[in-house]
């Protein structure tokens, strides 16, 4: 865990990191935030996190108290005072709330926002996970209709998580309406008879950054792909499964619900997908 973190303009020991119980943040989940990973030290596709971060400010009529370069200098600048406690990997966590006011659903006016960060040595997959998968399980998704919104209003997904943790699983995978959306904190691809299928990206899911690179990989290396809506019978039914994030990466869900997806063993598309996502980290997230 971070020794320094950033709060509202300067940088202190965590310790000694204060806000107040009335941060709308703390009382009504009223913020938004980002994770970003870090290789080698270089922080990886700022700009793309920043724009994601800008999309959920505006999704919350939240105004964004920094420039991009300033956002960019107190990344680089934490990366490297936490250093000795995180690793040269890190997952630096920012968070923005509306501020302190007194309690009230209407927002407040002329009230500063709160700005937060800090780092975490970046944790993957372990290997024996990705030789052999992992197992995950479903459930309805119940959460709100603005998913792609980064909000730090989490209890839903909490809840969707924890569901996973009860049965031994890693990941939660979700349906609305019959249809695949996400996973409790990661997005989902579906394999069918070597066609690699993606929900599109739209208010029920969150745009993942690494969904982006699991794409362009795709693209780049000629995939056969389509980008639409997955039922989810074609989940049920799926040859391969997988989750990503930038934590879990690219990682194969073998069994699902108790029951093997496609082999039981991480499939062939994967195996690929995987390669080479290990190809595009070792040549250019490392080397920013």
């Amino acid at each position: 865990m971070s020794d320094i973190v950033y709060l509202n303009g300067e940088f202190m020991p965590l310790e000694n990191a204060r806000i107040s119980p009335l941060d709308r943040g703390f009382v009504f989940g009223d913020g938004v935030y980002e994770v970003i990973p870090v290789y080698s030290r270089h922080p990886f596709r700022l700009a793309e996190h920043f724009a994601r971060l800008q999309n959920s400010l505006d999704g919350i009529r939240l105004a964004n108290p920094l420039s991009d370069s300033a956002w960019m200098k107190i990344t680089h600048d934490l990366i490297e005072r936490n250093i000795a406690s995180c690793g040269e990997d890190q997952s630096i966590y920012l968070q923005v709330t509306r501020g302190v006011a007194k309690r009230d659903h209407a927002f407040p006016k002329d009230v500063k926002q709160t700005v937060f960060m800090m780092a975490s040595p970046l944790t993957t997959p372990p290997k024996e996970q990705i030789d052999n998968g992992a197992r995950g399980i479903t459930a309805n998704d119940f959460r709100w209709l603005k998913c792609d919104v980064k909000s730090v209003a989490l209890l839903g997904n909490c809840l969707l998580r924890q569901l996973a943790v009860d049965a031994g699983a890693v990941e939660t995978i979700l349906f609305r309406d019959g249809k695949l959306t996400e996973a409790s904190a990661s997005n989902v691809f579906v394999v069918k008879k070597g066609v690699l299928l993606a929900p599109p990206k739209d208010n029920r899911v969150l745009p993942g950054i690494t969904y982006d690179v699991v794409m362009e990989i795709a693209q780049a290396r000629e995939f056969e792909y389509e980008v639409r809506d997955i039922s989810e019978a074609e989940v049920r039914n799926a040859d391969e499964i997988w989750v990503t994030s930038s934590t879990k990466e690219v990682l194969a869900i073998t069994n699902l619900d108790g029951k093997p997806v496609g082999s039981g063993h991480p499939g062939p598309v994967f195996r690929r997908m995987h390669a080479l996502y290990q190809e595009f980290k070792r040549d250019v997230m490392r080397k920013g």
